[in-house]
């Protein structure tokens, strides 16, 4: 693991250097609000299985660096789909419901010389109080030695994901927390936020 001193400047992560995949399924009333919160520079990958025009939001709303792949498949396929598309060394994983911090992207910096890192969705909404629930949650499986990861918030190294195989096509869900389980065994780079 990478360590740096105080006085030793931090390397930045280009954003031109990040792709943004989103696995999707009937999201075009949510995903308005995410592509708002993406910076132009940033790669974006839809893996899409909606019946209800995602694709034609996704388009119309963000038409440059955007990538819309049909994929009927699950979650699994969608990730390892959106991985195997992206052509950068960080791919983010979340959801279609998530809005960005502006400082979001910046802050990947702090992080730097991790394969990957994670940390819970948190909500502003309705759902606050599960969220803040699963997040306390996450926070002590995770202090087991247990990554309870999420693909809600999920940062990763391309390379990193496909040296462990990538996401299992056989789970329909905790496919993440299964990718991130085996890059924790395999690299001693993983980092919990």
């Amino acid at each position: 693991m990478l360590q740096l001193t105080d006085t030793e400047e931090r390397p930045t992560v280009d954003l031109a250097d990040v792709t943004v995949i989103v696995p999707t399924k009937n999201e075009a009333h949510n995903i308005p609000v995410l592509l708002r919160s993406l910076p132009p520079e940033i790669a974006l990958i839809v893996v899409d299985a909606s019946a209800d025009g995602t694709p034609d939001v996704v388009t119309a709303l963000r038409p440059c660096r955007t990538t819309v792949i049909r994929c009927p498949g699950n979650i699994a396929e969608a990730r390892q789909l959106g991985a195997e598309a992206a052509r950068t060394h960080w791919l983010v994983y979340t959801d279609a419901d998530i809005v960005f911090a502006a400082d979001y992207f910046a802050r990947l910096s702090t992080y730097y010389g991790y394969d990957a890192l994670y940390g819970p969705k948190l909500a502003t909404d309705a759902y606050v109080r599960y969220y803040r629930w699963m997040a306390r949650a996450q926070r002590m499986v995770d202090t087991l030695g247990i990554p309870a990861a999420s693909g809600s918030n999920l940062v990763v190294s391309r390379l990193a994901l496909l040296r462990v195989g990538g996401f299992d096509f056989r789970l329909s869900c905790n496919e993440d927390t299964e990718a991130v389980s085996y890059t924790h065994l395999t690299l001693p780079t993983i980092y919990s936020v």
